[in-house]
């Protein structure tokens, strides 16, 4: 009857939705990608999976991190080459160059400290991740100045937990659960 509800949703919204944000971290990454790289003080920390399909890291990065990974695009990052289903970035981790290939449906947080913009993102399994920013395993100082050219020179850092945020000025969170029917 036209009055009656659908209770069950067959166009899948939540994914549809999942995946347009994802557009939003396609969108960052070209504009990271561009000559004069991030704006300002702006700097990208990416969360995935690191055993979703398609991930491609070295297999040190994986033994160290088996289910998930951060990654900081600041300073010190090469080739950043965003794709339509996936990037692919080189890094240093201990001092070695790594180069990494993640598809975007593998990321589970993007996180941009400088404007405190967090968009999280439902595990492959449907497990909601937990929210927050994550942590950085080690401060770094910030730059006297902006290098002009594409290199940076800091080195990448990863994660594997975050302590709980407990701040009120925290990051705008963009959630679907709200979306969802209970």
């Amino acid at each position: 009857m036209p009055g009656e509800r659908n209770e069950q949703d067959l166009m899948h919204y939540d994914r549809m939705a999942q995946e347009a944000l994802r557009g939003v971290i396609k969108l960052a990454l070209r504009r990271a990608a561009e000559p004069g790289g991030l704006p300002g003080q702006h700097h990208l920390y990416l969360s995935f999976k690191t055993q979703a399909a398609g991930v491609s890291v070295p297999a040190e990065l994986t033994e160290k991190y088996p289910d998930e990974m951060t990654i900081v695009l600041q300073h010190q990052f090469w080739d950043l080459a965003p794709g339509e289903t996936f990037f692919q970035v080189t890094l240093k981790f201990g001092g070695q160059p790594k180069r990494l290939s993640v598809p975007y449906a593998a990321v589970t947080r993007f996180y941009d400290p400088s404007v405190q913009f967090l968009l999280q993102f439902e595990a492959e399994d449907d497990t909601p991740a937990e929210l927050g920013p994550p942590a950085p395993v080690t401060a770094l100082p910030e730059p006297a100045s902006k290098p002009k050219t594409r290199v940076r020179e800091r080195p990448a850092e990863t994660h594997e937990e975050r302590p709980p945020s407990g701040d009120d000025d925290g990051p705008k969170i963009v959630s679907l659960d709200q979306f969802r029917k209970k």
